[in-house]
């Protein structure tokens, strides 16, 4: 049996939002080590603050101060901390219904052990060191044997100087991908500048990249089929916002592609041509770098466009 790739993947996507006066307020007052909820029209005080009310989705506005201890409701273990986690070390995760607030807010508390934390235990907000207006100006809770603080929230103006007004939120996945004995002799035949596609015994269709099993009949598809090299654009689209550490320059055309042989298009960027000249039915053959594993892009054969019946289907 052949070897099965791996590969350590990220898909990352960090985002910015603008802020609206409550979550500024908030964000704001974590930087000036103020926590701020907000009153729901039930008389709750909701922390985090939310813009609308939880039950009747009216608009708040009107925040109060709550306190920087506060009781932990429930809480969970994490022994092995991940990147960007808030510690670096084992700690637990928490919810925390701060003094003065009716809800809870979920954060890390640092603790020796799961042995040192319990539901109901005290705890307090470490601050963190530079403060920038964001949820990690928490650094984290940790154990508060002190006595317990006004529970009475006190209303706040939500005013301060040179106030927080976006946030870039980061999204990432980091994981290990696994493509199965299939996908990872279509790989491996790539790295020879072969394309391999499967084809079904049912319906002999071939599928480039191939999948182990075919997608409308789902039996296995282990007959190897040599497709290609060369095949006709069936759809595409211009790209022009550019993604980070991708070294190709806007505007560019990435294309679905019917290699000769194949029964399913696969994607692949266009070179070698005008974006604005790409079209339906152009011709294009495969580009490999140096060294290369997999096509860089496909340019045009220049041969005569194909007719639009021979790849309809596989738009």
């Amino acid at each position: 049996m052949s070897e099965v790739f791996t590969a350590p993947l990220v898909v990352e996507f960090p985002f910015t939002r603008s802020l609206g006066p409550v979550l500024s307020a908030f964000l704001t007052g974590l930087r000036e080590r103020t926590v701020l909820g907000v009153r729901a029209g039930d008389g709750r005080v909701v922390v985090p603050p939310t813009e609308y009310d939880p039950v009747t989705a009216e608009e708040l506005r009107e925040l109060v101060e709550v306190g920087s201890s506060g009781t932990v409701t429930t809480w969970a273990w994490n022994p092995s901390p991940r990147r960007g986690q808030p510690l670096a070390t084992p700690f637990a995760w928490v919810l925390v219904r701060l003094d003065g607030a009716d809800t809870a807010l979920l954060h890390a508390l640092d603790a020796a052990g799961p042995d040192a934390v319990r539901t109901g235990m005290r705890v307090r907000v470490r601050w963190a060191a530079e403060r920038t207006g964001a949820i990690t100006d928490i650094a984290c809770f940790e154990p508060d044997d002190g006595p317990v603080g006004d529970a009475r929230p006190a209303g706040h103006s939500g005013e301060f100087a040179d106030p927080v007004t976006t946030l870039t939120a980061p999204a990432r996945l980091d994981y290990t991908y696994a493509p199965g004995r299939a996908q990872s002799r279509y790989l491996r035949a790539l790295a020879g500048h072969r394309t391999v596609g499967e084809r079904c015994p049912s319906c002999r269709k071939v599928y480039v990249p191939p999948r182990g099993a075919c997608p409308t009949c789902g039996v296995a598809t282990g007959t190897q089929v040599e497709v290609g090299p060369r095949g006709t654009v069936t759809t595409f689209c211009i790209v022009n916002i550019k993604a980070k550490n991708l070294d190709i320059e806007v505007p560019y055309v990435y294309a679905h592609i019917a290699l000769d042989g194949a029964d399913l298009a696969l994607h692949a960027r266009i070179g070698g041509i005008p974006y604005d000249q790409v079209r339906m039915g152009l011709r294009v053959e495969p580009v490999w770098t140096e060294d290369g594993r997999f096509p860089d892009h496909y340019r045009p054969t220049g041969e005569p466009d194909a007719d639009y019946d021979s790849y309809k289907e596989l738009i």
